[in-house]
């Protein structure tokens, strides 16, 4: 990680330290290229970049509530997505029952996020159990199938023509946020043998140029007795991760990276102390996203920073507005005694603008835009 010394132009009021001393009664808001990683300037305004009296158009930001999303299919692929451009899509599925198939995505790396529940996962590479709060990311054309040992809610998570790596950690090394060590792969045991030898017919359902084929086979596919490599499902639980921290300086979200996948990033807001100097930002700063559309899913905890949001929602912010904190999240953080967050919630910083799915009608949240006025 090399970057040559800049000293940046100022002009009026202004702080000395991005997200710290801003100047009595302003808002800073940060303007900024690459997600946070490029040239950036920092504004500091005597009124809330975000305090619009009325919004027309497109790109209001909207918030999905996917527990009124309709009843679901007993595969993943009937779970429509709710997010999507030609890199990434989003799903949310929820599985009752032991899978009676298996699915493979032929489109790209899928990333499952557990919001709820726990079980098996069974795969080419072999036994996997999983719980809430685990990330299972599975190479591309990965056969796989679920055996929920109660009712699972996967946020899926497609890298459409892409895989998924890890983030540059830069001078914290790549030991920083969590070791590779704490990274889990599945095992060839003796559940996976049982599995295999069931009799009886196994139909796979590929997906592939986003288009649905079934492949029946006499036996069960999932019948590896080894394998050597360096390809193979991963898991991962926000637990595990031990994010950066200030106590001087509100980190940006891609200081919080998980995965990273051709024009997207996956991050990983967990329960962390709170900043406690007292010159420094204490809730998320004011920003113009203008190279990325972001998309947050709140997973548990108490989401300070915004208001009208329980656990399953999904906002999306479309890139070219500014956005940050509601204005009681504003309030509350100025004069917040906490110590420590414990919020989880998983971001999707998205290059390529993302469309919106044909929603049920009752899923978007009208309350929510309303909140960024100061209505709710």
């Amino acid at each position: 990680m090399k970057d040559r010394v800049s000293f940046p132009l100022r002009e009026g009021d202004y702080s000395r330290q991005a997200h710290c001393d801003l100047p009595a009664g302003s808002f800073e808001r940060e303007i900024g290229k690459d997600g946070f990683f490029g040239p950036a300037s920092h504004m500091y305004h005597r009124h809330p970049p975000t305090g619009w009296s009325h919004w027309e158009g497109p790109l209001r930001p909207r918030a999905l509530d996917t527990g009124k999303l309709p009843t679901m299919g007993p595969s993943p692929w009937n779970a429509a997505p709710l997010l999507y451009n030609d890199r990434l899509r989003v799903r949310l599925w929820h599985c009752q029952n032991a899978m009676d198939h298996l699915v493979r995505n032929g489109d790209g790396d899928d990333c499952l996020f557990v919001h709820r529940g726990h079980g098996m996962l069974y795969c080419d590479y072999g036994r996997l159990p999983f719980t809430e709060g685990d990330y299972l990311v599975l190479p591309r054309a990965t056969s796989w199938r679920i055996e929920p040992a109660e009712p699972v809610t996967l946020l899926m998570i497609e890298a459409t023509h892409g895989s998924y790596r890890l983030a540059d950690r830069g001078p914290a090394g790549r030991h920083a946020i969590f070791d590779p060590g704490v990274l889990e792969h599945p095992h060839i045991d003796d559940a996976f043998a049982r599995q295999a030898e069931a009799p009886g017919e196994w139909q796979v359902k590929l997906k592939a140029r986003e288009q649905l084929n079934t492949i029946t086979y006499p036996f069960n596919p999932l019948d590896a007795i080894g394998w050597k490599g360096d390809l193979t499902v991963l898991r991962l639980n926000w637990r595990d991760i031990r994010p950066l921290m200030s106590h001087r300086y509100h980190l940006p979200p891609s200081a919080h990276s998980t995965w990273v996948a051709d024009d997207f990033v996956i991050c990983t807001f967990v329960p962390r102390p709170m900043e406690s100097d007292p010159g420094a930002l204490k809730v998320p700063f004011f920003h113009n996203n203008d190279d990325y559309d972001e998309v947050i899913f709140y997973h548990q905890g108490n989401f300070f920073s915004r208001d009208n949001i329980d656990a399953g929602m999904i906002t999306w912010h479309p890139c070219g507005f500014t956005h940050g904190p509601h204005p009681r999240a504003l309030a509350a953080g100025s004069q917040s005694s906490r110590r420590e967050t414990d919020e989880v919630a998983v971001m999707i910083d998205s290059r390529q603008p993302l469309n919106l799915a044909d929603l049920p009608p009752g899923v978007e949240n009208a309350d929510y835009v309303n909140s960024w006025q100061g209505k709710t």
